[in-house]
């Protein structure tokens, strides 16, 4: 024998255990839903993962239970998340602002047997219980409430099993391969589908996701999650910020502006990350307050495309670097992120800035491709507009419950977008494979459209769609909130001139009080259709 080099399996355990042990002291800052801060560090964090971890164990679970939540960012649901892997169990977030119909469809898909709940959520739970004959245990993430006792049967206190465990705890040695975490998609049709993460794809993903060219979380950093931590892992967030021991700012249920602002002021942040709704929040409340939030750098914008007057804003006004990313539950989510190449460095702001309007490259991990309608590749020269498909170590192969592999014959997964990616990989989203508009045979772009209503300055938010028309097929509508009451649909369509084609300026304006959002704060396209797809004919 030549030699040989040690193999650990890839663990989530692992990565609390690091945390623990390196960054024991490292502040981890938690917004309660009472609306207080509570500081712990990652000493406490990881002890009490152990501790939980123990609690489930008595509670009689099988290896692979899944263990569902329905909480907002904070210091409990951060242990949940290292507490559940770790002892071998799945830790599925749900989304607590989907209907009950559909939290109904899928806990019971999901067999969840164990259900934790931020108090925030007693009276929605209270009504849901007679409908889970599946669910095992609730648990209130908290100390005992004998309100919330009274509306729950059985209703067991998150506080309460901790503190008859120690956290002297072992974590089982479990397969890398082993499920660590369940996800469901928000899919606008159709029931939502699972996508089951392993041990080994979430670590893949912690370390390939944080390149210097990725989000490059380092340990000095305060990191402020507030993609919620039941959007696709929080973007992987949690697992990141442990395994560099970074300060971890989780800002509980109040995402609104103003309260935004004060959080990343007291708690010095460096980096914070959320889908742009959050961020147009976010620079309305410093335009209104008038700070400055000097400590922040950067923040990672993803979700949804970014209106492209947020990039220039952060930099000149607020000097903050955005970071457009790119990604979807079925990819953990990160797919690309957008970092600038060294032959960037001589452009102007206004050049990089064009650059960085587009979703960015893949880090090492995962490979994109565009193909025809037949699935054959097409020309990377950023001009020529494909399928997008990718594939990779963090990529969904089999939808949870499912026999039939999600991919295509050649082992791509099909992302349902329309993109461009250049010589260097750069790779842009020129739409929804369903949104995408088809007029007289050519295709116009809703995202480019909503990004130059965007750029006007009385326009809050925008979205385009494919209304039916009886000549082109389809023809564009823009759906827009105003921002300034004195908008008018003749200025609104005017500032298209120059920005697109002639035959691409949208036919009319709607304006409304305010656009249907998602789960996760994406503009609900189909139900604008469904209130305006038919207005031209």
């Amino acid at each position: 024998m030549l030699g040989k080099m040690m193999t650990q399996p890839l663990t989530i355990s692992a990565l609390i255990e690091h945390a623990g042990k390196y960054h024991h002291d490292t502040i981890v800052s938690s917004v309660e839903t009472t609306g207080e801060i509570e500081h712990s560090n990652w000493g406490t964090v990881a002890g009490n993962a152990r501790r939980l971890a123990a609690a489930l164990d008595r509670l009689g679970l099988s290896q692979g239970t899944r263990c569902g939540t329905i909480a907002w960012n904070n210091r409990r649901h951060l242990e949940i998340y290292f507490g559940v892997a770790g002892a071998g169990y799945v830790c599925h977030t749900l989304n607590p602002r989907l209907k009950p119909e559909q939290l109904i469809y899928i806990i019971d898909h999901a067999e969840d047997e164990v259900l934790f709940i931020d108090a925030t959520f007693v009276p929605a739970v209270a009504k849901l219980r007679a409908h889970l004959p599946k669910l095992r245990h609730v648990v209130l993430m908290g100390p005992p409430n004998d309100e919330a006792a009274a509306a729950i049967e059985g209703l067991l206190f998150y506080d309460t099993l901790l503190e008859a465990e120690s956290d002297t705890y072992i974590w089982p040695q479990l397969d890398e391969n082993t499920p660590s975490s369940l996800c469901y998609t928000s899919g606008t049709t159709g029931n939502p589908k699972g996508v089951l993460y392993s041990h080994r794809s979430t670590v893949l993903h912690t370390l390939g996701g944080n390149q210097p060219d990725g989000l490059a979380v380092a340990a000095r950093d305060s990191v402020l999650a507030v993609v919620p931590m039941f959007h696709v892992n929080a973007w992987g967030v949690p697992y990141i910020a442990a395994s560099v021991g970074a300060k971890l700012v989780l800002p509980g249920p109040n995402l609104d502006g103003e309260s935004l602002v004060r959080l990343i002021e007291t708690e010095e942040v460096t980096l914070a990350l959320g889908v742009p709704t959050i961020w147009m929040g976010l620079l309305q409340a410093l335009a209104k307050t008038g700070s400055k939030i000097p400590s922040l750098e950067r923040t990672v914008v993803g979700g949804s495309a970014l209106p492209t007057i947020m990039i220039p804003t952060f930099r000149d006004t607020y000097g903050v670097e955005l970071i457009h990313a790119w990604g979807m539950t079925e990819t953990s989510p990160l797919g690309t992120l957008n970092q600038l190449l060294q032959k960037h460095q001589t452009l102007s702001d206004a050049e990089k800035g064009a650059i960085r309007e587009g979703q960015g490259r893949p880090p090492f991990g995962v490979e994109l491709r565009i193909v025809d309608e037949a699935g054959a590749p097409l020309a990377e020269d950023g001009n020529t507009q494909g399928n997008l498909q990718i594939r990779g170590h963090w990529i969904v192969d089999t939808y949870f419950g499912q026999e039939q592999p999600a991919l295509t014959k050649d082992g791509w997964f099909d992302t349902g977008d329309v993109a461009t990616i250049d010589p260097d990989g750069y790779m842009i989203i020129r739409d929804r494979s369903k949104d995408i508009i088809k007029s007289g045979g050519e295709w116009i772009s809703t995202v480019e459209l909503e990004n130059v209503a965007m750029s006007h300055p009385g326009v809050a938010q925008a979205a385009a769609i494919a209304a039916r028309h009886p000549k082109w097929d389809e023809r564009p509508v823009l759906v827009v909130v105003k921002s300034d009451d004195t908008l008018t649909e003749v200025e609104l369509l005017k500032h298209y001139d120059g920005k697109v084609a002639s035959w691409q300026v949208p036919d009319a304006v709607v304006f409304v009080d305010a656009l249907p959002l998602g789960g996760t704060g994406k503009v609900q396209k189909n139900k604008l259709r469904e209130s305006y797809g038919e207005m031209l004919l």
